[in-house]
């Protein structure tokens, strides 16, 4: 039976530029799991679970199919490396081990606009400290990542962004190296989520914790 399973991209660049996402996304956590979603007729919204509890995504222009599905980073990185032709084999579908919803596509307000060297500033101190209070697995402990390093208002929000949100953004390189001067980020909200925009991709987590189900 020949698999209907494929992701098929617009270009070279295209096909550069998503290898670059997952490879930094398999980097943080080479057990990561990558979702692509059909998010127009030639446009897929790339999603990856980071150990921050934060998803990075990004979009590529390209199809796939099935319309939704979820793969092994590290596997969907090997097919991106082998495969020089248009169409890749994304590897064997992980849909029941995504956990969680998606975030809307639409319904955000653009909260504000901050300098990138902001941010940059705040992840770097943010990992100096980090390095100095390390788990015994070397992770970040929970109250750095929980910790609310700035607060932006505007549109009748009020959002805190936490450092777990600045340790994905500079983990994934969204943020880039050296900053260009005017570049910004856009951080966005709903009534439940939290989206920050860089030049390379965007991060997002929800603003609130969800109640647990009584049983």
């Amino acid at each position: 039976m020949i698999s209907t399973m494929e992701l098929v991209l617009a270009g070279a660049d295209e096909r550069d530029d998503l290898g670059a996402f997952v490879a930094r996304a398999v980097r943080l956590d080479q057990a990561t799991l990558v979702r692509l979603r059909t998010r127009s007729v030639e446009q897929i919204e790339v999603w990856a679970a980071t150990p921050f509890d934060v998803l990075a995504t990004r979009t590529a222009a390209g199809h796939v199919t099935p319309a939704d599905i979820t793969v092994n980073g590290t596997e969907l990185l090997a097919g991106i490396a082998v495969s020089r032709q248009e169409r890749i084999d994304p590897g064997t579908p992980k849909d029941l081990l995504w956990r969680g919803a998606l975030p809307p596509s639409d319904g955000w307000s653009l909260v504000d606009e901050l300098p990138v060297e902001v941010l940059s500033e705040l992840a770097d101190e943010g990992v100096k400290v980090a390095k100095e209070n390390a788990g015994p697995k070397g992770t970040p402990p929970a109250s750095l990542l929980d910790q609310s390093v700035l607060t932006v208002s505007g549109s009748g929000y009020s959002v805190k962004v936490p450092m777990r949100c600045l340790f994905a953004l500079s983990g994934m390189g969204f943020l880039g190296g050296t900053p260009i001067p005017g570049d910004r980020v856009k951080v966005s909200a709903t009534d439940s989520w939290l989206r920050i925009d860089a030049r390379f991709g965007a991060v997002v987590r929800r603003r609130h914790s969800l109640l647990p189900l009584l049983v």
